[in-house]
């Protein structure tokens, strides 16, 4: 079974090409990569496509800039695979990511979403575990048994709304599931975490293996801790969890619903996060993040 690799570009493309290379990497040949390209200003991106070997890849270049979540619809728009991944242009598949992948859909072939284990890397590569992700990995992902956790309707919902766990670039989706149900406009911060929940809202499945197969790059130049910075990341939030509490009423998810409301974690993070925008010195981001904590 093919699997179609997207790959949305705007960035460094030095750390496209490892990407790029990542896949190339993979011990299964059944995959197709498509890489698009939204107008970044290097034409020599689409010279090094040019003179790739390769027939599994295919280079599209925007017509104009779409933006990142209008990238991830024309990405969706294109797919034609059961199956496929929306990949991050600086992140790294392991080569046995498809290995992983395959195994879990022949076992739980009607899921929709699927992760796979996951390291974290800074902008060199080098691997460690902040603080934020030892609370995903140790607190927050489910207990496994037997291998795998399968997580639906309610229940993945409410894993969700505790604290997001999840490393978007890293996932798998049925691609049925992502052409039925669309990201939410007005929130570019958070889009995963609310297409995600109304995945779970509408009795979809997830399947989380903790087998390593991914390296998902975190660095302080990130867009996250920008938006954190001038305020976005948090006001952002407390306005998907609002609507989280009424989607959870509506499809008789009580403990969602609870979770939602109490949002321990989301709180818990923002505390984190105040040394740092104290030292940024933003009054915008301290009162967003201040307002976080303690607004009910």
């Amino acid at each position: 079974m093919t699997i179609e690799i997207f790959l949305p570009f705007w960035g460094d493309p030095g750390l496209l090409y490892e990407t790029v290379d990542s896949v190339r990497a993979q011990t299964r040949d059944d995959w197709k990569l498509i890489v698009l390209d939204d107008q970044y200003p290097d034409l020599t991106v689409a010279d090094y496509f040019s003179a790739l070997d390769d027939d599994r890849i295919t280079y599209i270049r925007n017509e104009k800039n779409l933006g990142i979540t209008d990238n991830y619809r024309e990405a969706i728009s294109r797919a034609t695979t059961e199956f496929i991944s929306i990949l991050g242009c600086d992140d790294l598949l392991h080569p046995n990511y498809l290995d992983v992948i395959h195994r879990t859909i022949s076992a739980f072939p009607d899921v929709d979403v699927i992760q796979p284990g996951v390291e974290i890397i800074d902008e060199h590569g080098v691997v460690g575990t902040p603080l934020v992700d030892r609370v995903k990995q140790g607190l927050l992902a489910p207990k496994i048994s037997n291998g795998v956790a399968v997580l639906r309707g309610e229940e993945m919902a409410t894993s969700l709304i505790r604290g997001d766990w999840l490393y978007w670039p890293s996932l798998t989706f049925k691609t049925e599931t992502l052409k039925r149900i669309d990201f939410r406009d007005g929130l570019p911060i958070i889009q995963d975490l609310a297409l995600l929940m109304d995945i779970a809202f509408q009795g979809g499945a997830l399947a989380y293996t903790p087998e390593l197969a991914f390296s998902y790059r975190r660095h302080g130049a990130s867009a996250s801790q920008k938006t954190i910075m001038d305020g976005r990341r948090f006001r952002d939030e407390r306005t998907y969890y609002k609507k989280a509490i009424a989607l959870a009423k509506q499809h008789g998810f009580k403990r969602t619903a609870r979770t939602a409301r109490i949002r321990l974690m989301s709180r818990l993070h923002a505390i984190t996060e105040i040394p740092g925008v104290l030292r940024h010195g933003s009054r915008a981001g301290l009162q967003s993040t201040l307002a976080h904590v303690f607004a009910i």
